[in-house]
């Protein structure tokens, strides 16, 4: 039986949903044919938590020892969202000791992580994403000159931060320096992006099997003037599976869905963010490393295609063998 490690937390302030996404999986991964072990990472140790009892793991093997006995793992199942899953960090780690992972590579990982190169080279393969600016903590910072080229409304963001935390949505020119503030305090690099009016949707996407094949689409509703992090994860949003968009709409949505996954090279489970915006789908975000907590998108699109969680992680974790 292979033992897979379900690795979650990680040094952001997405730790405590990627605890909820690890604890799903491992509910449902331990319905399956592995051996499955909790791995929660944190700055300042790794540990496994068994029984309600802690293992530290060792690093230089990705090991533990349990009862006098030396355990390894076949394989990870990556459910760190942000720091150090979604960058690459733990991608190359895993690498270096030659132990497979379900997720995308170092590579994929930290350009999709960039909000801002991401968006530069996805423009640059023809797809559509808003007009942004990326901009680093020590660059002087003309707002007139940013409002010129961005415009108003617009949305300030951490550049490489997921789950909405740092975001603002601007009306007024008055209003950016405090919004620029707020994102710096999450990311050295920030991203002013232009605001679309439209249907927010999300699709999930994976490559089991060596095919790349899209989940049912998923509409966004905010209670909130947008999907914050209260809209997302405190139950003040509407997510309609599936989206109340025409068929036409959700084919080119689907469409560039694998088109992003295919520029990226991604691997695995992933999810791709648009705007619909006077019927052409705008990209917003990728995302490497989705939520899978009980609150998150994948679960329930993965529920309207009739493909129980159980199926979706066995196949993430059984593609790593074949």
């Amino acid at each position: 039986m292979k033992r897979i490690a379900v690795v979650m937390g990680g040094y952001s302030s997405e730790s405590e949903i990627s605890l909820k996404s690890g604890r799903v999986v491992l509910q449902n991964l331990h319905q399956s044919n592995y051996e499955t072990y909790g791995v929660v990472i944190e700055k300042n140790q790794w540990k496994v938590v068994l029984n309600n009892q802690s293992f530290p793991i060792d690093k230089r093997d990705f090991s533990f020892t349990i009862n006098g006995q030396k355990m390894t793992f076949d394989g990870a199942f990556i459910a760190v969202h942000g720091i150090p899953g979604e960058n690459g960090e733990l991608q190359r780690y895993f690498d270096d000791l030659s132990i497979p992972y379900t997720s995308s590579s170092e590579k994929a990982s930290k350009i999709s992580f960039d909000k801002g190169d991401c968006n530069k080279l996805l423009k640059e393969h023809g797809v559509n994403c808003a007009v942004s600016q990326k901009i680093h903590l020590d660059d002087a910072i003309d707002i007139h000159d940013l409002v010129k080229k961005i415009g108003l409304p617009c949305f300030v963001k951490p550049n490489s931060y997921g789950s909405s935390y740092g975001i603002s949505k601007v009306y007024k020119k008055s209003e950016l320096t405090d919004a620029i503030n707020k994102a710096f305090v999450f990311d050295n690099y920030i991203l002013v992006e232009s605001y679309l009016e439209g249907t927010e949707v999300s699709c999930g996407i994976y490559n089991f099997d060596f095919d790349i094949k899209t989940l049912p689409i998923t509409e966004i509703v905010s209670d909130n003037d947008f999907f914050d992090y209260a809209a997302k994860y405190e139950g003040k949003s509407s997510e309609i599976t599936p989206a109340r968009i025409s068929k036409k709409q959700a084919s080119e949505v689907s469409s560039v869905s694998k088109q992003v996954y295919e520029i990226l090279n991604l691997n695995g489970l992933a999810r791709v963010d648009f705007i619909i915006c006077d019927n052409i789908p705008y990209v917003l975000e990728v995302n490497t490393v989705p939520g899978l907590s009980k609150e998150s998108i994948i679960p329930q699109q993965a529920k309207e295609a009739g493909i129980s969680l159980k199926t979706l992680f066995s196949m993430a974790v059984r593609q790593l063998f074949d």
